[in-house]
């Protein structure tokens, strides 16, 4: 599934695509993706403007001049194409890209078909359908039932170690665990926790309340947000990751995966200096973790 990154990739191709533009036309090929479309979703969408994109955990949010803002989730294997119009001539910008198996939208997994004023198609595919989409008031956006317990957004300045410290105070629970529950930090995946917890040389198994102490925190927890923030912003600048279904707007995989240090390295010689450890696979919540049991404690 795709993580932070990769969302945030998706929604920087997609911006110079779709700011400023009109939806013409909206086509449903299905009635539904997870969820079912919004009563009324295809005749709310005509005829609005696109006024900003922006990124609320792993949601894409396009707000529209009519007060509505569209809310979207790739799921698995989500997936938005650009399709120049007929005859050319529009620039899409760097962003923009087209594949000739699907230049003509007609694909078994080409869902919904968001039409614009200058005649660019922009065609939402999804094979597993694990993807949504959703309307709402933009003036009631926060309180809407997928985003109103979300919490902060590990790239904003929102975050800090008194925050974590005060949400980690007396937590049995395992360390990835606490960072992967989206009502403390919006947005974190699993791919990301691992490697930036092989960083930080804190072990997954650890209780998130250790990190806590009577009148302050583990100087680790700083360290260990640091690194959380410098992964998601270098992951941002490769593109993110592309393990299985992964593409950005621009059409192109993502290149982090070249650079983990922990995840999907099982049996390989751990990266971090001075340890002669190796990085060994376990289970958590039905989910694969990958840490040195040697050097991260």
């Amino acid at each position: 599934m795709p993580e932070l990154p990769e969302v945030e990739t998706v929604k920087r191709g997609l911006e110079p695509i779709l700011l400023g533009q009109v939806i013409k036309n909206v086509e449903l090929r299905r009635p539904n993706l997870r969820f079912p479309f919004p009563e009324g979703f295809a005749t709310k969408l005509a005829g609005a403007k696109i006024t900003s994109l922006t990124r609320r955990a792993k949601y894409i949010l396009i707000d529209l001049d009519n007060n509505l803002t569209l809310i979207s989730h790739l799921g698995m294997t989500g997936r938005f194409t650009a399709l120049q119009p007929e005859g050319g001539g529009t620039n899409l910008g760097e962003f923009y890209f087209e594949t000739a198996a699907n230049a003509n939208a007609d694909g078994p997994h080409d869902h919904v078909v968001f039409t614009l004023g200058n005649g660019v198609k922009l065609v939402y595919s999804d094979p597993r359908r694990f993807g949504m989409m959703d309307l709402a008031l933009s003036s009631e956006l926060t309180h809407h039932k997928l985003l109103e317990d979300i919490g902060v957004e590990p790239l904003g300045n929102d975050i800090n170690a008194q925050y974590i410290a005060k949400k980690f105070k007396g937590k049995s629970a395992p360390l990835k665990a606490a960072l992967l529950d989206q009502r403390i930090i919006a947005g974190l995946g699993n791919i990301y926790v691992c490697e930036a917890l092989h960083r930080a040389k804190l072990s997954p198994k650890r209780k998130a309340g250790t990190l806590v102490k009577a009148k302050s925190h583990d100087p680790r927890l700083d360290e260990l947000l640091r690194h959380i923030k410098d992964i998601l912003n270098d992951a941002i600048f490769a593109g993110g990751s592309t393990l299985q279904d992964f593409v950005g707007a621009d059409g192109e995989k993502g290149a982090y995966q070249q650079r983990f240090s922990a995840y999907d390295r099982e049996g390989e010689n751990c990266s971090n200096v001075g340890c002669h450890g190796q990085i060994k696979r376990i289970t958590q919540s039905g989910r694969s973790t990958f840490f040195c049991p040697t050097c991260q404690k």
